[in-house]
């Protein structure tokens, strides 16, 4: 009914704006395919300024050259290496955040995606593999940077709007041609982009009775028996959906032991909080009990405002994966009450 009404109110617009009858009703198939998928009108340049809030001058600016409006900078890989983040500036960021909350927060991802999804994480990632005989673990490279403004595109248009807007919006969601790591954007686009990647791997994986799941760029096959020749195949989907494998990242467990996947420790029965960070926590924690905060800080050269948060965040996960610990229980309580005297 509601979408009668709208559809109405439009119609009687460009009536009133002088518009052939023929035209019209192509406009009006152009709303309905967007009423249907419960994505926002825009019919061009001037609506979307509009909608976003943004002169004409900005926002052509953002679509001709947004490197401008990203700030970049390199962080440090755990295995070597640096990555490249690069954040919008605010007034970006914000035209961004539109676009996921109205546009892309519509769009179905593949059940098989756990990183940046609803009610999902890299726990419900890591369980479906737990006891399993043999584990496969795929590493994609570059994963954000490989999808393309041209794939990005394409998500909109499969929404129903027109080539320029669909150019538009992925422009504002785009830099330098590819996807960039730090834009909001970017992870919900990921798993739109990568559904066929995951629909055609549990398809395959399936075959071979086989679990498969993939947290962001890390996927992760399970099951009695994976024949090595089984790597090859997947990697051949992979890159037929225009990924790429980081192969020195590729590992396959055939023998129980030592097992962690998106940092969780899969090798017992149940998900648990890999022993090394466990026993690096609880040193950091012995410290500040013995020697006191401020001297434990200075010992260790530290000097971090955020300390005693990052302490408690580091709890915090230790508590997700396994809720009923007695250690990680008292020691929350324990830190969050050196915040408040702290604050005090």
């Amino acid at each position: 009914m509601e979408v009668k009404i709208i559809v109405e109110f439009w119609r009687k617009k460009f009536k009133k704006s002088g518009l052939s009858s023929e035209i019209i009703e192509i406009y009006v198939r152009y709303i309905i395919t967007l009423l249907k998928n419960l994505v926002p009108i825009i019919f061009d340049f001037q609506h979307l300024c509009l909608l976003l809030g943004r002169n004409k001058r900005y926002l052509a600016s953002v679509i001709n050259s947004s490197t401008n409006h990203y700030r970049e900078f390199e962080i440090p890989k755990k295995k070597g290496g640096k990555r490249l983040i690069s954040v919008p500036y605010p007034a970006l960021m914000e035209c961004q955040h539109w676009i996921s909350k109205n546009i892309l927060s519509k769009v179905k991802i593949h059940y098989t995606a756990h990183g940046f999804a609803n009610k999902k994480s890299i726990i419900t990632h890591s369980k479906i593999h737990i006891d399993k005989n043999h584990l496969l673990k795929i590493d994609l490279k570059d994963f954000f940077s490989t999808i393309t403004i041209n794939q990005v595109i394409t998500v909109f248009n499969s929404l129903g709007y027109n080539h320029w807007v669909s150019f538009y919006l992925a422009s504002i969601c785009c830099s330098k041609g590819v996807l960039p790591q730090g834009a909001p954007t970017s992870p919900i686009l990921s798993n739109i982009v990568a559904k066929t990647l995951d629909r055609r791997l549990i398809k395959f994986a399936m075959r071979f009775n086989l679990h498969y799941s993939r947290y962001a760029d890390d996927l992760a096959f399970s099951g009695e028996i994976i024949p090595v020749k089984f790597i090859e195949y997947i990697t051949l989907i992979i890159n037929s959906c225009g990924f790429k494998v980081n192969e020195e990242k590729t590992k396959l467990f055939k023998y129980k032991g030592k097992r962690i996947l998106t940092g969780i420790s899969i090798s017992d029965k149940c998900i648990k909080v890999p022993r090394d960070y466990k026993r690096n926590l609880r040193m950091e924690i012995h410290c500040i009990r013995k020697f006191g905060l401020h001297n434990h800080l200075i010992k260790k050269q530290i000097n971090n405002q955020d300390y005693l948060q990052s302490i408690i965040g580091k709890i915090n996960f230790w508590l997700s994966v396994e809720p009923e610990n007695g250690f990680a229980k008292k020691a929350l309580k324990e830190f969050k009450l050196l915040i408040l005297q702290k604050e005090i």
